[in-house]
């Protein structure tokens, strides 16, 4: 009998409490790439990107060169010659293959190194927002699995505002 008293004595309690829950949303995206330091990471991002893209495409026209290079002259090199030259180009690819490969995961370390001091500052600043627009829950809009939300409030462009008022280039 006890146990009944308390089952319906938590479930009114978890009615009443639940009630009302005011939800919020933030699309985290939407803030890093809005702000004003998240525009100079973007630009940082683009000139890295730039010089790694100048790169492999010198690498590639070499590439190029060599195969056209090999082609006009294949007819009149003898088998161990054409091997080798075919070697030669095979390797190159690899190179370059390995050279994208490397590239990108320094664009991508890059990326990670130049985010996480704004991510940590939108994090505060969502913490900010929330306790001043009195929701009771915040997710982020682009990952969290919700589907629906009766009531909910976006709160990018408030949190955008605030960071780059907190936080100015």
């Amino acid at each position: 009998m006890k146990s009944l008293i308390a089952v319906v004595a938590t479930l009114l309690i978890s009615t009443n409490t639940f009630a009302k829950v005011a939800v919020g949303k933030v699309d985290v995206q939407k803030v890093l790439i809005s702000v004003s330091q998240g525009q100079g990471v973007r630009d940082q991002l683009k000139k890295a990107f730039d010089e790694k893209q100048k790169i492999l495409k010198d690498e590639e026209d070499k590439i190029r060169k060599l195969q056209d290079d090999y082609q006009k002259k294949a007819s009149v090199l003898n088998e161990k010659e054409k091997g080798k030259k075919e070697r030669e180009i095979q390797e190159k690819i690899v190179s370059i293959q390995q050279k994208t490969a490397s590239f990108q995961k320094e664009i991508q370390d890059l990326e990670q190194k130049l985010k996480t001091p704004i991510l940590e500052k939108v994090k505060a600043i969502v913490d900010d927002v929330a306790k001043s627009s009195d929701v009771d829950l915040i997710y982020e809009a682009a990952t969290a699995p919700i589907l629906f939300a009766k009531e909910e409030k976006d709160l990018t462009d408030e949190v955008i505002k605030s960071y780059n008022k907190k936080f100015p280039k």
